[in-house]
C-alpha cells in the first residue's frame, strides 16, 4: 500500500488537526507525520518554529499512535561542527537517541552517515533524508549497508525515471521521493542553503549566528522571478502523476513543509491523499510558494507532462519543451 508522510510544525494543535481531517476524511495513505527535534542537541534542515521536549514528545507520540499514525523527529543537519564525533558529542546522541526511543518515536530522520551507523544501535527506524543526496543505486547501496531502513533520494533525480528504477532494484529498503519541494533543479546554492540552515537551527554550535541573511533563498526567488520557467524545470511531483511512481515500485512519498501554517499542509495533505488538484500549482509547492502571489500556473494544463519527464535526457539547451509549456500554463498575476 502507498504511504504518505506529512509535515508538522510540532506543536500538539497542530498535530490534533492533521490527524482530525484524516480521519474525518479517510485518509488512509497517511500513516506517518515528522517533526523536528532539540536545536540543544543538533539542528536540522530547516528552521524549528517549536522545539518540543522530550515530554512533549513523548505525549504527541502516543496521541500519534492512538490514532494510527507514526511519529518521526528529523535530526538532518548537514552540518554538526564536528561535535558529534567526540566522546562529549557521541555520549550526547546515544543519550537523546535513547530518550527518543523511550518516548515510543518510531523512526528518526538524519542526513550525516555517521548517525545512521549510530542508530542501528536502537530499535527506531532510520531514515535517510534528502540531504543525504542519494541520486543514484551505488550510493543507495552504501546507506543500506549503514543501516538505512529508509532512503529519500535526493529530489535532482525526481524526474530521472531510469535512475529511480536502478535505485529501487538496487536496495531492499523502503525508497521515498519528496513529490512537492520546488527547488531549483540542479541548484548551486543548495548544499550551501542547507549547512546555514543546519547552523542556524542549532543552539549548541558557539560560533552559529543566531541569525543571518538568507542569501541563498534571496537568489533562488530572483532567478525564477527572472526566468519563471525554472519552476517547470523543478522536481515536484503533481498528485495526479503518483501513480506513475508506483508503477516503477515506489510505493513511499512525504510532503515537504513542516515550517508552514497547518492549514496549508493539511490542502497539501488533501490533494496529494485524493490525488488531483484543481488551481494555481504553487499554492501547494513548498519553497517558492510566495511566487503565487505573483503567478499563476495552471496545474491541469499540466496534465500528460510527465511522458515527456519519464524520458527527458535533461539537456536543456538542445531541448526546449519546458521553456515551450511554460508559455502555455502560466499567467502573470496583477499586483494589487
Amino acid at each position: 500500500m502507498t504511504r504518505l508522510m506529512v509535515p508538522h510544525p510540532g506543536h500538539f494543535p497542530a498535530l490534533k488537526e492533521i490527524i482530525e481531517v484524516k480521519g474525518a476524511e479517510d485518509l488512509k495513505e497517511v500513516e506517518e507525520v515528522f517533526m523536528g527535534g532539540s536545536p540543544e542537541v543538533m539542528g536540522s534542515g530547516r528552521g524549528v518554529l517549536h522545539a518540543p521536549l522530550i515530554d512533549e514528545i513523548r505525549e504527541q507520540t502516543e496521541y500519534a499512535h492512538q490514532h494510527g499514525v507514526k511519529m518521526n523527529i528529523a535530526m538532518n543537519s548537514t552540518c554538526l561542527g564536528g561535535h558529534h564525533l567526540t566522546f562529549e558529542g557521541y555520549k550526547m546522541l546515544e543519550w537523546y537517541f535513547g530518550e527518543l526511543n523511550k518516548a515510543g518515536v518510531d523512526g528518526v530522520i538524519v542526513a550525516e552517515p555517521y548517525l545512521v551507523e549510530l542508530l542501528r544501535d536502537f530499535p527506531m527506524k532510520t531514515i535517510v533524508s534528502v540531504l543525504s543526496y542519494v541520486d543514484a543505486p551505488q550510493r543507495a547501496k552504501f546507506f543500506e549497508d549503514l543501516g538505512a531502513e529508509v532512503i529519500t533520494v535526493d529530489t535532482n533525480i525526481n524526474r530521472h525515471f531510469e535512475l529511480l528504477k536502478g535505485i529501487v532494484k538496487a536496495v531492499n529498503c523502503d525508497i521515498r521521493v519528496i513529490v512537492n519541494e520546488g527547488c531549483l533543479y540542479r541548484c548551486p546554492f543548495r548544499y550551501f542553503h542547507y549547512n546555514l540552515a543546519s547552523h542556524l537551527s542549532s543552539l549548541n554550535q558557539p560560533h552559529s549566528p543566531l541569525f543571518a541573511p538568507d542569501f541563498y533563498f534571496d537568489k533562488c526567488i530572483n532567478i525564477r522571478l527572472r526566468d519563471p520557467v525554472q519552476i517547470i524545470k523543478s522536481a515536484w511531483i503533481r498528485p495526479e502523476d503518483i501513480k506513475e511512481y508506483e508503477a516503477i515500485g515506489i510505493k513511499s512519498f512525504k510532503l515537504s513543509g513542516r515550517t508552514k501554517a497547518v492549514n496549508w499542509i493539511i490542502e497539501c495533505m488533501r490533494a496529494y491523499s485524493y490525488r488531483a488538484f484543481k488551481g494555481n500549482l504553487l499554492e501547494i509547492l513548498d519553497c517558492p510558494q510566495m511566487l503565487r502571489y505573483m503567478f499563476y500556473i495552471d496545474n491541469e494544463k499540466l496534465e500528460g507532462s510527465i511522458e515527456q519527464w519519464k524520458n527527458c535526457k535533461k539537456n536543456c539547451n538542445e531541448c526546449g519543451y519546458c521553456a515551450a509549456l511554460i508559455k502555455e500554463v502560466l499567467t502573470y498575476l496583477k499586483c494589487e
